[in-house]
């Protein structure tokens, strides 16, 4: 468990170290799995509909419901990498 946990933390760093940034859907796909590993299902209220940025992530965090904090990290870690 600690392995991956430092596989997850090493992503995490390696994020901000990428040649090129991600394009939008694959930020927010980032974001839903890093929010999955770290914070478990959503249950924030859904943000309004004018609030076009935050309907986005809540979007993209919402559609990981079910999936496990290992499982997140380890879809996390593989996605990171294939950027790099």
């Amino acid at each position: 468990m600690s392995d991956l946990n430092a596989l997850f933390e090493s992503a995490q760093a390696n994020s901000k170290l990428l040649a090129e940034r991600p394009d939008n859907p694959t930020l927010l796909k980032i974001y839903g799995l890093f929010k999955q590993a770290t914070a478990g299902d959503n249950t924030e209220k859904k943000p309004s509909f004018s609030d076009i940025v935050a309907r986005a992530k809540w979007d993209a965090w919402t559609a990981r419901k079910g999936l496990s904090a290992d499982e997140a990290k380890q879809q996390y870690i593989d996605l990171i990498e294939s950027l790099r």
